[in-house]
């Protein structure tokens, strides 16, 4: 028996489109899945060094859950413009009031590598508040996690 490991090439990975209602799920749960499929380690051809995930669209991303009403006061969101005194704070409350899609793709981001490989992973996400998108020319898949759970 020939037991080698092999790894994928760029011209072997093969990537599908999926959707993904955000509605009434745990924002935590549903970020750490999605960040699964855009790593691609679902897969069996998943190699570490290779961006091998998938496109995912998100939508509704302003209806989750979350598993407590203190977060949406007491989680801050943090961005240094490089100047002094240009600490930028938001709350939970008003990130997800405002800017919904920039939320989402935050917590995702913090469960990616960082570096070269997870921004060309996060790239590949793509986050609509509503139900509209604008990917239907590739027809997308929907994807639903079981067993999400949440306390509420």
């Amino acid at each position: 028996m020939n037991r080698e490991t092999t790894s994928l090439k760029k011209e072997e990975i093969s990537r599908k489109w999926y959707v993904v209602d955000a509605k009434d799920q745990p924002l935590g749960r549903l970020a750490s899945q999605i960040a699964v499929y855009l790593m691609g380690k679902e897969k069996a051809s998943y190699t570490p060094n290779q961006d091998c995930g998938d496109y995912i669209i998100v939508i509704n991303c302003d209806k989750v859950k979350l598993s407590s009403a203190k977060k949406l006061t007491g989680k801050k969101y943090y961005n240094v413009s490089g100047y002094n005194g240009g600490l930028r704070t938001r709350t939970l409350g008003t990130m997800l009031e405002r800017y919904p899609e920039e939320m989402f793709s935050r917590v995702v981001w913090g469960m990616l590598p960082k570096g070269r490989l997870g921004r060309q992973m996060i790239k590949k996400l793509f986050v609509y508040k509503d139900a509209n998108h604008k990917h239907e020319a590739q027809k997308p898949e929907v994807l639903t996690f079981k067993n999400l759970g949440g306390k509420n």
